[in-house]
């Protein structure tokens, strides 16, 4: 089983950002981290202290509590639950809520052995337009400090297809971080989130994103430098050196149980799912005992078909054609020999040893492609 905890605090709200979060209140993330405490507990319990190996604390910026509080968190976690010894322990941070040695010491007694450290851009003027808070020196002194304080499998978030990005600076960006020994680069599409304030300088008119062939080739020429660098992609948007892929996200996508913990946070036990409530008052009131069971529902055959398509097809790996077989009772060759055909022709997809994967080319229109496949 693998745990996710939701820390929704940040300094402010990113230009882009569509993740639950709210402003940094002491009193209101003491609070939180009482009732956070407590459905740890409820939930070992009901679940009889399932083994866990692998624990991600994401957010919101989990880097803006101190050791002691992140201690809390995980003492509560090793009473509950049954932790594997080589735990893969990861924490989300910020270069300017992270960059200090003495901090990374801390999390590194503590237990935290992987970091994840959210850069967006090595680009200042995109910083600027993303608002995030600190400089691409800060972030590239954070990378720095992380590995000398002895997290060799640090990760770091970058954006790509930033309104006034281009393919040289964007590659530039990828090289400097593989030089520096980076062993895990998630590289995601800068995309419209609701509600953002992205989406009200889009509706303007005001952002000239780069053109979809320039999009193109930022994706297809990033996997190709980081393929030379040593850093494999394992999945559309994750990238490693061969050891470091993210064990916990490699959960999700094969489809392993996993429980969520805090504000908006989701779980997934064999066909049961459920999710926490989204806001924060509506979260620290729920009672410990049905706080996780906001919205729960079984998932149904149809649904576990079509998850088993959408995730497996995200990685290098693809889909077992068998293990499709098993679960819906269905040849999907047969079933789709026209698609198949036609995709392969185009390049998008391949068939290789018993499995059905998409090719560099087919990841970029993923979305489109995979629910050609849903039942």
């Amino acid at each position: 089983m693998h745990l996710y905890v939701h820390v929704p605090f940040c300094r402010s709200k990113c230009a882009y950002c569509g993740f639950v979060s709210y402003p940094y209140d002491r009193g209101r993330v003491e609070d939180y981290l009482q009732a956070l405490t407590e459905e740890i507990r409820v939930l070992g319990k009901r679940w009889q202290r399932p083994e866990i190996s692998s624990l991600y604390v994401g957010g919101g910026t989990p880097s803006l509590l101190a050791p002691f509080e992140l201690e809390g968190i995980f003492r509560a976690i090793r009473d509950s639950f049954s932790v594997k010894p080589e735990l893969e322990f990861t924490l989300e941070g910020n270069p300017e809520s992270i960059g200090s040695p003495d901090y990374l010491g801390q999390l590194r007694r503590l237990g935290v052995n992987r970091l994840s450290l959210g850069l967006q851009s090595l680009n200042n003027e995109s910083l600027v337009f993303l608002d995030r808070r600190h400089t691409a020196e800060q972030g590239i002194e954070a990378c720095r400090l992380a590995r000398e304080a002895g997290f060799e499998n640090l990760s770091v978030d970058l954006l790509w297809s930033i309104p006034g990005q281009d393919l040289s600076g964007w590659l530039v960006e990828l090289k400097t971080l593989a030089d520096l020994g980076i062993r895990h680069i998630s590289c995601y599409a800068l995309g419209l989130e609701p509600g953002t304030v992205l989406e009200g300088l889009d509706r303007s008119g005001d952002v000239f994103w780069p053109s979809e062939e320039d999009q193109a080739r930022m994706y297809l020429q990033g996997i190709s430098l980081l393929w030379e660098k040593g850093l494999r992609q394992y999945e559309i948007s994750n990238f490693a050196v061969e050891g470091f892929a993210c064990r916990h996200n490699m959960g999700y996508w094969l489809g392993r149980d996993y429980l969520g913990f805090g504000p908006a946070a989701v779980s997934t036990v064999g066909t049961r799912r459920w999710k926490n409530p989204e806001g924060l008052q509506d979260y620290l009131k729920a009672p410990a005992g049905g706080r996780s069971r906001s919205g729960g529902e079984e998932t149904g055959v149809r649904e576990q078909i079509n998850e088993l398509l959408m995730l497996r097809l995200r990685t290098t790996r693809g889909l077992r054609l068998k293990e499709y077989f098993e679960l819906a009772g269905r040849d999907l060759l047969a079933e789709n020999r026209l698609l198949i055909n036609e995709l392969e022709r185009k390049g998008l997809i391949v068939r290789q040893q018993g499995r059905l994967c998409l090719t560099p080319e087919g990841m970029l229109v993923s979305d489109s492609l995979i629910t050609g496949f849903f039942v």
